[in-house]
Order: structure tokens, then sequence, then C-alpha cells
């Protein structure tokens, strides 16, 4: 009887997954084969035709195109700026835990919430951004509606909200770094700008690979909040990703096949993604 507890106390959980994650992702799989009538009461099996589809629509292949430029730009911009943020916030200097705290607050509000209020910082007419580049430099943009500038918009609030994560795990990694190592490379004679990418940043390297991984899934699967609140993919199709596509056509158009041979193929894109984590990144945490 003993042996069974353990499976005991985890079917709750198994029940759970299975019912939220398991079966619609076996469904999704499923549906990707049909065209499926608005009030999915109708299937017709098509084959591959919907994933073939996809690839002859200029609307997903835009919102592929998207979403890769996007992940791309939040997960180096994010990276590199929560790197030299936790140098920063690493020395020690009066009311530097109170910085710490205070950095970690985006993290703390709900991608919902990050959208509007960057929707609302940046606003044309009230917004405080805006209200500042009049004062400084004479200008105003219309960054919600406007291409390019709601491709920065979105891109400006992901990285905010994804920025604190990024510097809380690189401060516990500088904190982790001998004093002895930097003692020793100040008396070699190497520089500051030596010191940090010659030394501190390859020290760095099994969390800024572990960072890069999570960024690249939070940019691809969960800026859905972000793109919805602030610009709901415009203008046109210009802000819209992967995921807003799944939305748009699954819940908008109807597209039910469609919709769940998106999903699969973001599915497949996670997969890979996790693969290389535990691939290379093991082996990382391994050399380091």
């Amino acid at each position: 009887m003993r042996k069974w507890i353990p499976y005991i106390f985890i079917l709750p959980t198994f029940v759970i997954i299975s019912i939220f994650i398991y079966y619609p992702a076996l469904n999704s799989f499923y549906l990707s084969f049909f065209k499926v009538s608005p009030f999915g009461n109708r299937k017709k099996f098509v084959w591959l035709d919907n994933y073939l589809e996809l690839f002859s629509d200029d609307r997903f292949i835009r919102a592929f195109s998207f979403t890769i430029i996007f992940t791309i730009v939040t997960v180096v911009v994010s990276i590199f700026i929560a790197f030299f943020v936790a140098l920063l916030l690493n020395q020690k200097v009066p009311g530097v835990r109170v910085f710490r705290t205070l950095i970690f607050a985006p993290y703390a509000v709900s991608t919902a919430v990050a959208g509007a209020l960057w929707g609302f910082m940046l606003n044309p007419v009230v917004g405080h951004v805006n209200y500042m580049m009049k004062m400084l430099f004479g200008i105003q943009v219309n960054w919600i509606t406007t291409i390019p500038y709601a491709a920065y918009a979105v891109i400006i609030a992901a990285i905010w909200k994804t920025l604190p994560f990024n510097i809380i795990f690189y401060i516990a990694g500088l904190q982790s770094i001998p004093d002895e190592l930097v003692e020793a490379a100040k008396l070699d004679g190497a520089n500051i700008w030596t010191r940090t990418w010659k030394l501190i940043f390859p020290l760095l390297s099994p969390i800024t690979y572990y960072l890069v991984i999570m960024s690249i899934i939070s940019a691809m699967f969960q800026s859905f909040a972000i793109i919805d609140v602030m610009t709901r993919g415009g203008p046109g199709d210009y802000t819209t990703n992967m995921i807003y596509r799944v939305y748009l056509d699954g819940f908008r158009f109807s597209n039910t096949g469609r919709a769940s041979a998106e999903s699969i193929i973001l599915f497949l894109i996670m997969i890979v993604v996790t693969f290389v984590y535990f691939k290379f990144g093991r082996k990382n945490v391994h050399y380091q």
C-alpha cells in the first residue's frame, strides 16, 4: 500500500493537468486536420490542408515574421539591460536594497495591467511619454496606431514587463562570483570593461542561457495580453504575432481548424525551445 501513496498524492494534479492541458492539446491536434463549421456542429476531414494554407497565407506569414522580430529584439535588449542594471544594483551603496525591491515591482504586475499602463503612458493626447517628448524635442508620436511606432510600443512594454525577472537572476549570479576572482583580475591590470566581458559575463553564461530560453517563451507565448490591450494586433495586422493570430482565427473568425493548426505549430516551436534548453543548457551548467 505504501508504494501507492505517492501516486495518490499526485493524482489530483494529474487529473487537473489532463483536463486543462493534455486534453485541449490532443483535441487541437485532432481538429487541425478538419474544417470545422462556426458552431462546431460539422467537421470535414481535410488532412494537411490547414497547414498548407497557413504557409501560403500572407496574414500568417506576417504574424510569423513579426513574432521572430518581436522575440529577438525583446530577448536581446532585455538581457543586456538586465545585466547592466544588475551590475549597478550589485554595488555596495546606501539604499541599494530599496532599489532592488522597486525594480522588481513591474514583474508583480499582470501582463494585461502592464499593457494598459503603457497604453496610457504612450497615449498621444494625455500620455506622459508624448508630454516629455513635446517638452524636450517639440514632437509628438501616435504610438498605438502608427507604423512602425506600434511595434516599438509593444516591444517597450514587453521588455519592461520581463526585465525584473532577468535582473533578479543576474543579481543572484553576481553575488555568487567570488570577490577573489575580481580582485585577481584587477591586480593583473584588467580594466572594468575587460573584467565585465572577459570574466563576469562568461561566469554568468548558465544564467544567461536560462534567461534567454525563458525570455523566448515569454515573448512568444505570454505577449497576448500586451498586444490585445495596447494595439489589438493593429494597425492592420502589423503587431499581430502568432499567439494573437490563433486568437483571431479561433474566436473572432471562428476558424477552429486553422486556429488549431496554428496552435500546433506554436506547440512544436515550444518543444524545440525546451529541447534546446535541456540539451545544451545542462552542458553549460556542467561546464560552469
